[in-house]
């Protein structure tokens, strides 16, 4: 599984470390998910729709081998 959190991020003009205070995780949590060394759990990964706007599906995205 492949993530643009990232480049959400950069849209909204954010850190790490802001962003892991709005949702309730470390900076190291986010930049875990950001190198996708972490899959996020269902939970979080809604907490990170909901803040961004978007849906899971478009912060979120499968590889052809997953």
């Amino acid at each position: 599984m492949k993530n643009n959190l990232k480049v959400e991020r950069a849209i909204k003009n954010i850190t790490q470390e802001e962003l892991a205070n709005q949702i309730g995780v470390t900076r190291q949590a986010i930049n875990s998910i950001e190198l996708n060394k972490y899959v996020p759990s269902t939970v979080l990964a809604l907490k990170l729709s909901l803040f961004f706007n978007k849906s899971v599906n478009e912060i979120f995205y499968l590889e052809e081998s997953d």
